[in-house]
């Protein structure tokens, strides 16, 4: 079983053959939707989607954990996630995608581990040099690669808080950083699914160029949502041809 999340403009794709719903509840309380099972090229998936199916929950108040748990539970051997961000970087272009390969965590106020005590005494503290698997990262490159997809294939992703969008000095320190793309989600993910073992891989999608680049307007919502829906169909294409590929 392969787990789908999809993110901003990606929350209710129509790619799954047989669809149906079933709600997700659990010891860290319900999924963010109701999952998804469906297949694709005869691969059995779930989706899930982040924020909702009609994107009513912000970035803070998604229960992550109870996302990850869901889909653990679901018997998902991988998850592949999508996401919007801005972009840090003058050669990440609205519209290209970004195979990432590292995140930031500048969140402050989220659950980020499955752990609450460790009682008994067997603290878990999980290894995470390199978050995103290398396998799906690879396919998620060959594909968009064969498809001539306008892509990057590594980038490190700063996630914040949000709801709100980042202030001009907080967008220059994060370049400063290292920092290629920004979102709001992406590393509480990340962080939850590597701890419960889960091999997992993020396809992001620039959107803008948050707000550092000189003669740009500052993102705002809508202009995110335009750029994402005008190539979610290059995201969707691309879990499509990968699933089928995943072992």
């Amino acid at each position: 079983m392969i787990g789908i999340i999809g993110g901003s403009g990606l929350n209710n794709p129509d790619i799954l053959a047989n669809p149906q719903d079933q709600k997700a509840q659990g010891p860290y309380g319900d999924a963010s939707s109701p999952l998804r099972f469906g297949t694709i090229s005869g691969v059995p998936v779930v989706l899930l989607a982040r924020h909702g199916r009609e994107h009513t929950i912000p970035p803070s108040q998604v229960n992550y954990r109870a996302n990850i748990k869901a889909l653990s539970d679901a018997g998902c051997t991988h998850i592949l996630a999508t996401t919007a961000v801005g972009s840090l970087r003058e050669e990440i272009a609205p519209g290209d995608l970004v195979i990432i390969d590292q995140f930031i965590d500048f969140t402050k106020q989220r659950k980020m581990s499955f752990h609450e005590s460790f009682l008994p005494h067997t603290p878990v503290h999980a290894s995470m040099p390199d978050p995103y698997d290398e396998g799906l990262r690879k396919l998620l490159i060959e594909e968009c690669r064969a498809l001539a997809y306008p892509f990057h294939e590594k980038g490190t992703v700063v996630t914040i808080e949000g709801p709100r969008f980042s202030t001009r000095a907080e967008s220059f320190m994060f370049r400063a950083w290292g920092a290629d793309i920004i979102n709001m989600s992406i590393a509480t993910e990340t962080a939850l699914a590597n701890e419960a073992n889960i091999p997992y891989a993020a396809v992001a999608m620039s959107t803008d160029y948050d707000c550092w680049r000189t003669g740009e307007e500052p993102v705002t919502w809508e202009a995110v949502l335009a750029v994402f829906n005008e190539n979610a169909a290059r995201v969707t294409g691309l879990l499509q041809r990968v699933i089928p590929k995943i072992s």
